[in-house]
């Protein structure tokens, strides 16, 4: 809009009928809408720029658009009011034109959006009510934005990101007046709700039931004509306070004030800055507390010089003086860890300093007891099978469907899932079934239908406990999108659900059906959705999540979210003492109180964030595709490429398509049994000739200080986050346009042996890739060995502990060489290899062989095609780890 005054003004000087007076015309007419959902510039201020431009005013037009774009980058318009319509005296006075209380102020911005069907003298007089109740002692400063219509109140949620509040008042209509296409998409966030059916006097309700399910963290207070104690009983938890006939503008001043400041709060953060400021004596342990031990050195000072001092005077061990024991919370961290449940949707969280990988341990040794079986995706991260071997499980490892083109794996099938319950149910063995595993999202960006596996597990064993290792997902509650696919978010809808009598008759018409189609038939149980016996069914669910991947912590900063009906009486006391096994005696507050401080942050501002962070992934995705030379060499894999079609009932292929732009995911995402993180932005190198590992180290950070984790063989991944800026994503663009420049002038300038050479790399990596290996099988002398009286043996459960531990005699191992000949010798004599070991190569990063599994022509196949150098438990100079002959015998006999 900047430019295009700007051309215009130039433009009508030399030419009154330019073609620029279309396109500003136009330009207006487009954002005029889009404006309405904003208090800066806002919808005033946008009606006196249509009036410039109306009445030829285009040299004040286009310096008042550019004083506008210029509040907008700096966020100036945040702190401080901006004299949008410049002066004749000064066309640049936006500094001068401020009270100095007003430049000084630094306070956090926010805007709060106001439903009423007002006229424009009405609207202008309840924002300078509010507007006049503003104190210098107020924590917060905000703008009001009023909107008119149901549908305009929703549109405005989505679209506008300063959006704290909402004041839903009297009499508004259901349809907005707008009608651009791009708004419209906004509404189907929604899925398949609908409320334009509904009374006008019950728009206010809904409503508050419509943002609360697209932005829970959002404060809405209702202003009512109607009873109060009925509103108030049917509004529940989607509204902080209702007023009758209110128009005590100060009352509802301060409620809003009030809400944002209980998000704002920091409760442990807070503390550590306040305990950092106490004169204190230390004789306790930890010299380096208060910085004493770098203050009074000569040789470490530069240690203070790089990271300050605050951080040394907020470092101790204590837990008096106004902190708090992480094994024992009772003051601020207790304070923090339920802000941090309530900003994550859960009934209890738990901080950890140590990572999910320990998480992940505390959930299954507090949950699994020995001979528990547990369903486990096989590729999931190495914590959980190290989880498994501690608690002592029986596993029944679970295989994701292959992407062999890819050299990686996708992720399981609700049948697969099924199936391997029903196999359990029929050998009599469901009641030692305890846990179903997951990892959502996986590290390529594969995502469950959190929802539909849940549900129909929980039809065939119905206290199925569920752990979700969302360790790369914790943004995604803050995304409408994304929110729809997280545990949490799940757990509280399915429980809400099973409560209702509507669902009770929806089950028993289902149940009927089934009954007829007849239960004895596996084909009964896999060919169709499941429901669960709501007299049966209990909710039982945790997450793990790695903060610190993915939102602002330290390293190590992760949470466990836990919504489990039965956690009180069966879980509580379990989950403690597992809690107290894993977690150290001397937490790092600083990782604490990060976590602390990135719970604020999401909770008002991680809605804007995810936004942006999608946003900025997708222009990686549209520049690939449409650069002449990236395309060349480079192509981001799609939907299509990453789901099997089968799994993808909506039918999206792709979210950008050369020639017919974005897609709109919300149906994917809302339907498809997998969907795709838009934030994971898998990019296939194949053409360059070059594998993964050496694109990533030679080329990305060797040449140009790119930082990527996961690549495949022909494969790399980028990863977009809360942080990532429009300057990294533009920096990585002008990268990848440099190797491709480069490639090209190598290739021109190679010979023929050259380019042939460059030829048959580029078809190893694009043709010639070894299928990825399912699980074996655990051996018989690790399989099946407490099954009770009446179970059949017939299932794949391991005693991968039994299997674990026998490895520490060495007596029992030996090393059979890949490169001699040994193994295949052996596994030619008929002898069955079985691994003593966890194999990891990077990459993948999950073991394709455990210890107890036996080695499958495949898996040898793949070890050998391997082209990675870090491979965890092989060592190439003696082999392959695996267990004599006689320690599997012995271990049978026993």
């Amino acid at each position: 809009m900047k430019n295009a005054a700007a051309r215009l003004m130039v433009a009508e000087r030399r030419d009154p009928g330019s073609p620029m007076h279309k396109v500003v015309e136009d330009l207006l007419h487009k954002l005029e809408p889009i404006e309405s959902y904003w208090a800066f510039p806002g919808r005033v201020t946008f009606e006196r720029l249509h009036t410039m431009f109306e009445e030829q005013e285009f040299t004040t037009l286009t310096h008042t658009v550019a004083r506008i774009t210029r509040a907008l980058m700096s966020d100036s318009y945040r702190s401080r009011h901006i004299h949008v319509i410049p002066t004749e005296d000064d066309e640049d006075n936006d500094e001068r034109s401020d009270t100095a209380e007003e430049r000084a102020r630094n306070r956090p911005y926010f805007e709060v959006m106001i439903v009423d069907d007002l006229s424009p003298h009405q609207e202008t007089t309840l924002k300078r009510s509010l507007r006049d109740k503003r104190r210098a002692e107020d924590s917060f400063v905000y703008e009001s934005v009023v909107v008119g219509s149901f549908e305009d109140a929703l549109i405005g949620v989505l679209f506008n990101h300063n959006i704290q509040a909402v004041v839903v008042r009297y009499g508004f209509p259901y349809k907005s007046r707008h009608d651009l296409p791009m708004l419209k998409r906004y509404l189907n966030r929604l899925g398949d709700e609908t409320f334009d059916d509904l009374p006008p006097e019950e728009y206010g309700v809904n409503l508050a039931y419509a943002i609360g399910k697209l932005r829970p963290e959002l404060d809405i207070y209702m202003v009512t004509d109607q009873s109060v104690e009925d509103i108030a009983g049917r509004v529940c938890d989607n509204c902080r306070r209702v007023f009758y006939n209110q128009e005590d503008y100060m009352e509802l001043h301060l409620n809003i004030l009030r809400g944002v400041n209980t998000r704002y709060k920091t409760p442990f953060f807070t503390a550590l800055k306040e305990y950092s400021k106490q004169p204190t004596g230390v004789f306790h342990a930890m010299p380096i507390s208060r910085g004493k031990s770098i203050a009074k050195s000569h040789w470490i000072k530069d240690m203070g010089d790089f990271y300050g001092m605050n951080i040394f005077l907020a470092e101790t061990s204590a837990t008096s003086g106004g902190l708090d024991s992480l094994l024992d919370p009772h003051g601020p961290i207790k304070h923090a860890q339920e802000s941090a449940a309530r900003a994550f949707g859960a009934r209890h969280t738990f901080f950890a300093t140590n990572g999910t990988s320990t998480c992940n341990k505390i959930v299954v040794q507090a949950l699994v007891k020995p001979d528990d079986i547990v369903l486990v995706d096989r590729d999931c991260h190495k914590s959980h099978h190290y989880g498994m071997v501690l608690a002592g499980a029986q596993v029944v490892y679970l295989d994701s469907y292959p992407l062999n083109e890819f050299s990686m794996y996708g992720a399981v099938p609700l049948r697969e899932i099924k199936h391997q319950l029903l196999k359990l149910k029929k050998a009599g063995k469901l009641d030692r079934v305890k846990m179903l595993l997951l990892t959502n999202c996986t590290f390529d960006g594969l995502v469950y239908n959190v929802e539909r596996v849940m549900e129909e597990c929980l039809a065939i064993k119905p206290d199925l406990v569920f752990l979700w290792d969302e360790a790369w997902f914790a943004f995604a509650r803050f995304g409408p999108t994304y929110r729809q696919r997280t545990a949490m978010h799940n757990a509280a809808m399915l429980r809400e659900r099973y409560q209702t009598g509507e669902y009770r008759e929806q089950y028993e018409a289902w149940k009927a059906a089934f009954d007829k189609a007849g239960p004895e038939k596996e084909s009964t149980w896999l060919d169709q959705r499941l429901m669960p016996d709501p007299d049966k069914v209990r909710v039982r669910v945790y997450a793990c999540q790695s903060t610190h991947k993915t939102l602002t912590s330290l390293r190590q900063g992760s949470m466990i979210h836990i919504h489990d009906q039965d956690y009180k009486s069966k879980a509580e006391e379990s989950f403690h003492e597992a809690y107290m096994t894993h977690t150290s005696t001397s937490p790092n507050y600083q990782i604490v109180a990060s976590l602390d401080v990135g719970r604020r942050q999401v909770e008002l501002e991680g809605f804007e964030m995810v936004q942006k962070q999608v946003e900025m992934a997708m222009v990686l995705r549209e520049k690939v595709a449409t650069h002449p030379l990236l395309s060349k060499y480079f192509r981001v894999l799609t939907a299509s490429d990453m789901i099997p079609a089968e799994y993808r009932e909506s039918g999206m292929e792709s979210y950008y398509q050369v020639g017919h732009g974005w897609a709109d995911i919300w149906e994917a995402w809302a339907k498809d049994e997998f969907a795709l993180d838009a934030t994971r932005v898998t990019l296939l190198i194949g053409k360059t000739g070059l594998d993964g590992d050496t694109f990533k180290n030679k080329e990305l950070m060797d040449k140009y200080g790119i930082q990527i984790n996961k690549t495949s063989r022909n494969t790399v991944l980028f990863m977009t986050n809360i942080g990532t800026t429009r300057s990294s994503v533009a920096y990585l663009i002008e990268v990848l346009v440099k190797i491709s420049a480069e490639l090209d002038e190598r290739l021109d300038d190679s010979s023929p042996v050259e380019r042939a050479l460059h030829n048959r790399q580029v078809t190893s990596l694009l043709e010639e890739l070894p299928p990825q290996p399912d699980f074996s099988r655990f051996h018989d002398s690790f399989r099946a060995k407490n099954t009770q009286k009446g179970q059949s043996a017939d299932t794949a459960e391991g005693d991968i502990r039994t299997a674990y531990f026998l490895a520490y005699d060495q007596e029992n191992c030996e090393y059979l060489s890949l490169e001699d000949g040994s193994l295949d010798a052996e596994m030619a004599k008929g002898r069955e290899i079985v691994s003593s070991t966890f194999i990891i190569p990077y990459p993948p990063g999950f073991p394709i062989l455990v210890p107890g599994q036996v080695l499958s022509i495949e898996i040898l196949k793949y070890m050998r095609a391997l082209d990675v150098k870090e491979i965890h438990g092989y060592r190439p100079e003696l082999g392959l780890r695996v267990f004599t002959e006689k320690a599997l015998k012995d271990v049978a006999k026993k």
